[in-house]
């Protein structure tokens, strides 16, 4: 009992726990089920759940991991060392944060020093002895280190780069970009300065000292390697936004666009719970459309010669043909104007969502690799760019009538100097693939899941990634030889796994979670075998209450040879034959392009406890993956192209129909709600099947697309001047005539993604429609798009419980 009692002290201070037999034991047997669940449980502070371990990485030797876990009752994140050797985890102290091995950085080409970023300044790691040694102390932010050499770290700092030697420490600036006019560039005398100079001998010879004192200072700079290299004008009219040097220090590639393209004009948030008790107006973002699409264009720099080479695009295929040309021809026709083609270019822009922002450079510094996008998003273009040549050549091209997945599937690198490996959509799903430059690509995967998470061994030919090759729902990480061998298994855990490799590629370093069990991390080697669990997290208060299990179903399509996957929740003790049928509801998660019906920890963990509690009320639940959603390939994903809300809500409709026929739900009493986009598609059925469902709850719910965000609306919505019956065709304000059901609209009124304005409009639309008694309205004046107040959430779900419990049950 003393044993028992001092390690529950440790845990309170702690908050973590170490993986072993004895440690698992004595969890399992403090953990007593009890029945008991209350709102005010489910929607209270997530720290009662215990907070799982984030963002884990391996030592420099392999022979630790570091992780992040949330301190109770703050937001700040502590850092925890596990040694894998002895099993020891302790907490970092704050003076060691300014010690311990950094996830990010650069390793030199020999292998022997580090370089990262660390607070602000740059650190070099011997990793042989493990010696630190500080590089820069300074205000500044020296970001982006690399090696240039195994002697030399260059890192960016603002629109250039310095170089400083790791033996003399002597700090060298290798680019100078100035976004302004090269002041040698002056513009040709006019008359007036050409009649001075041919009046007066002394303007004549005060030019002629200058010009040659200009040239001197030129020829003595250019004698010596000592000096700093020339400074790179760009113009006072342009930005910069893609900016990457070459591991041999001799290159830049560069992406420029015009300062005046358009930003958009941004909207007003107020808020009107404020310390001062005035009402504070914020600017947030523009609305879709309303901003012109940058365009860039790109060039590289050759450091040696001073040459810049503009990198033209016209060699990308189908670069010059507008895709959305015929949508434009019928809406010309629709506004009874003539139709008139685009004359310009199409904009392009460096793709930038991924870690390597868009750019990889081959191990020896000749040859880039770029991932672009037209701005339009129906087209992405995967190319080199020889140094030598100074030329794009395309190594993919990938184009989608709809859109191209931005939000996944854009893995690439290198494989070896002449050879690249990458993720795409090609065959509806994302598959892996290496190409030699030049060549054809070879498919290393191919079926009917998706790949993503593509990972390099730096020690070996392997490439490591993660897919859901066993079930739409599982995850798991396999393993294949980038010369076209057959996969490997390296885990078998079900659920939901991510994964680190390990610095000498042996081991992998995992976070697994199921349905029921937040993600915990585990240690797997890499050529497979029984997973080691190395984290306990959770609390004994979530493992002591009776979860409801989800079932994993199948519900056929009316529309597609494709099964609905959902989660389905019922009550304990569920009887098929009961005489009276049981009510149900359907969650509908958000984001749209998200998926929830998979087997893992669910990012929706609120809803997950709310269902349970629910069944414990006797409903049902199914959470359904409606179309649309992530996880089931690019044609599940853009059936809603031009069409939100039209195939979704038939998917819903089939989810309901399913569970009448098959789990004795009585079809005139299911019940719909959700958030965000699930708030969305609530109106969508209310509104335009206003007979299937009996009553629902819409929380910060979008209800006109066009006042929506650019990156997510125009991508499946193209925008409203080009597109306005795809607006008009899925937005639930056109539709708000057919509301004929009790309808709860939860909103929060700082919300900076939905904006709360998006209700206020819906509601004056109700309002003149005479819709009184079919809705009622809950604003949260403090919460954003996300709740942060336990009181908000308790407050909302309460309010969608005693909707449910008046109008689904009889």
């Amino acid at each position: 009992m003393v044993l028992k009692q001092s390690m529950k002290a440790w845990l309170a201070t702690a908050g973590a726990l170490t993986a072993f037999g004895l440690m698992s034991s004595i969890h399992a047997a403090e953990t007593q089920k009890t029945s008991a669940l209350t709102l005010e449980q489910v929607m209270a502070y997530p720290d009662w759940i215990g907070n799982a371990p984030e963002s884990p990485y391996w030592s420099d030797d392999g022979q630790a991991i570091f992780y992040k876990q949330k301190m109770q009752g703050q937001d700040e994140r502590r850092v925890w060392r596990l040694e894998l050797g002895n099993n020891k985890l302790t907490a970092v102290r704050d003076a060691e944060l300014f010690e311990i091995d950094s996830p990010q950085g650069d390793i030199s080409p020999d292998g022997k020093l580090k370089v990262y970023n660390l607070r602000g300044d740059l650190y070099l790691k011997y990793l042989e002895s493990g010696e630190v040694r500080q590089l820069t102390k300074t205000h500044a932010n020296e970001g982006t280190p690399q090696f240039v050499g195994n002697d030399t770290v260059a890192y960016r700092d603002g629109n250039g780069f310095f170089t400083i030697d790791v033996g003399s420490g002597l700090l060298s600036q290798l680019v100078d970009i100035q976004l302004k006019d090269n002041p040698e560039d002056k513009e040709e005398d006019g008359y007036l300065e050409k009649q001075q100079t041919r009046y007066f001998d002394y303007i004549r010879e005060q030019q002629e000292k200058r010009d040659y004192n200009k040239k001197r200072e030129k020829e003595i700079t250019e004698s010596s390697p000592r000096t700093a290299n020339n400074t790179w004008y760009l113009g006072d009219d342009k930005g910069i936004h893609t900016l990457s040097l070459s591991p041999n220090g001799k290159f830049v590639v560069l992406s420029t666009y015009n300062k005046s393209e358009s930003e958009g004009k941004n909207d007003n948030m107020p808020r009107f719970v404020t310390e001062d008790g005035y009402v504070e107006n914020e600017k947030v973002r523009p609305l879709v459309g309303t901003y012109t699409p940058r365009n860039e264009t790109l060039y590289l720099l050759d450091l040696t010669t001073g040459e810049k080479t503009e990198l033209n695009y016209d060699s990308l295929p189908e670069f010059d043909d507008d895709p959305l040309a015929d949508i434009k021809r019928a809406t010309a026709k629709r506004n009874g104007e003539k139709y008139k083609a685009d004359k310009d270019p199409r904009n392009v822009f460096v793709f930038d969502w991924i870690p390597n922002q868009g750019i990889s450079w081959n191990d020896s510094g000749d040859t880039a690799a770029v991932l672009l996008y037209s701005a339009d998003n129906k087209d992405r273009w995967l190319v080199s760019i020889d140094t030598e040549d100074k030329e794009l050549e395309t190594e993919h091209h990938l184009r989608d009538k709809a859109w191209i997945n931005d939000w996944n599937f854009n893995d690439f690198g290198w494989v070896n100097d002449d050879t690249i490996y990458f993720t795409a959509e090609d065959t509806g799903y994302s598959q892996l693939y290496v190409k030699e430059l030049g060549d054809s690509p070879d498919a290393l995967t191919k079926g009917r899941y998706i790949v993503d998470s593509v990972v390099k061994d730096p020690n070996s030919n392997y490439l490591y990634y993660r897919a859901n090759k066993k079930h739409p729902g599982i995850y798991e990480v396999y393993r294949v030889k980038a010369d076209g061998n057959e996969s490997e298994v390296v885990t078998d855990l079900g659920g939901k796994n991510d994964f680190v490799l390990s610095p000498d590629g042996q081991k992998l370093v995992i976070t697994h979670s199921e349905a029921l069990n937040p993600p915990e991390l585990f240690l797997v080697d890499a050529n497979g075998g029984e997973a080691k669990q190395l984290t306990y997290t959770t609390s004994e208060k979530f493992e002591s209450i009776p979860w409801t299990q989800p079932e994993y179903v199948e519900v056929p399509s009316r529309d597609v040879d494709q099964p609905i996957y959902a989660r389905l929740y019922k009550p304990e003790g569920f009887d098929e034959n009961r005489a009276e049928k049981y009510p149900a509801v359907i969650f509908i998660h958000g984001a749209g392009y998200l998926q929830n019906a998979h087997q893992g920890w669910s990012l929706y963990f609120r809803e997950f406890m709310f269902h349970t509690f629910l069944n414990q009320k006797g409903y049902v639940v199914m959470d359904i993956d409606y179309r649309g959603s992530a996880g089931y390939g690019r044609d599940w994903r853009t059936a809603v192209y031009r069409q939100m809300g039209t195939p979704e809500v038939v998917d819903l409709i089939d989810g309901a129909n399913w569970m009448e026929a098959n789990v004795n739900v009585d079809r005139d009493n299911v019940g719909i709600y959700g958030g965000s986009y699930g708030g969305f598609l609530t109106f969508m059925g209310l509104f335009t099947a206003p007979e299937e469902f009996a009553a629902g709850a819409s929380l910060r719910p979008v209800t006109d697309w066009v006042h929506y965000n650019h990156p997510y609306t125009s991508n499946i919505l193209n925008t409203p001047e080009v597109d306005p019956v795809a607006y008009e065709r899925s937005s639930p304000i056109e539709f708000a005539e057919g509301l004929n059901k009790p309808l709860l609209i939860a909103h929060g009124m700082v919300d900076d993604n939905v904006f709360f304005k998006d209700t206020v409009r819906l509601v004056q639309r109700l309002i003149e429609l005479e819709k009184t008694e079919y809705f009622e309205t809950a604003i949260y004046p403090v919460e954003p798009h996300g709740f942060k107040e336990p009181s908000s959430w308790l407050d909302e779900y309460k309010r969608i419980y005693y909707l449910f419990e008046e109008h689904l049950k009889d």
